[in-house]
């Protein structure tokens, strides 16, 4: 008898837990209020702006391979992942950019929290999947058969970076998950305003499933 009350006590708080988190999830989220993007259209700054920026607010000049990398990494600021922003596996490219360009990154991610929350969305971090290329990262880039791998790169001068538009990193185990659609909308939004504001320049890379920015400062 005993032992049948225990399982009946186990049964209903396992039902009273799964409504919960039923209720929980179903309404902790709002009606999100998107807008429609020609993200081809909006973003799409062509490489001769960005190398021009690159040049101007980066790097004097390109870097052969990664030895001669080593040499410079005092002038830059190495990326890792922090409240704002998630580092990818990189292959072709090394995780440093210039302080201003770092500052448009973090502003980036930062805003793109704060207006995950105003909507009243889970945590989400954006995920950086390209920063500073050597020729030698470029010219292995090409080989793979990547076709915006170019040796005039504004990914050379360490001002540029890529962020996915498709994966992102939750923070929040406990709000409902968001589609990846709604999350590069709210992105969009945040790179919109900022490239606005003369801040970046924006490129949207449908192949690559990037957005590819270049800080203008």
């Amino acid at each position: 008898m005993k032992k049948k009350i225990i399982i009946s006590s186990i049964a209903l708080l396992s039902i009273l837990v799964g409504c919960v988190v039923y209720f929980y999830f179903t309404f902790n989220e709002k009606e999100v209020q998107l807008e429609k993007f020609d993200y081809a259209t909006l973003f799409n700054d062509k490489n001769s702006a960005q190398l021009q920026s690159a040049r101007k607010y980066g790097l004097s000049s390109t870097l052969k391979n990664r030895e001669e990398a080593q040499n410079i990494k005092k002038e830059l600021k190495e990326i890792k992942d922090c409240d704002y922003y998630a580092i990818d596996k990189l292959t072709h490219s090394i995780p440093y950019l210039t302080n201003g360009a770092e500052e448009i990154l973090s502003m980036i991610g930062k805003n793109f929290q704060d207006s995950l929350e105003s909507k009243g969305l889970a945590k989400y971090k954006i995920i950086v999947t390209s920063v500073l290329r050597t020729k030698d990262d470029i010219k292995r880039l090409r080989a793979s058969g990547n076709p915006n791998a170019t040796l005039k790169s504004a990914h050379c001068y360490a001002t540029t970076f890529d962020i996915t538009y498709i994966r992102f990193r939750k923070q929040c185990l406990f709000k409902k998950s968001i589609k990846p659609k709604i999350l590069q909308n709210v992105l969009g939004e945040v790179l919109r305003d900022l490239r606005k504001q003369k801040k970046c320049h924006v490129k949207y890379e449908y192949r690559q499933k990037c957005f590819h920015i270049t800080a203008r400062n």
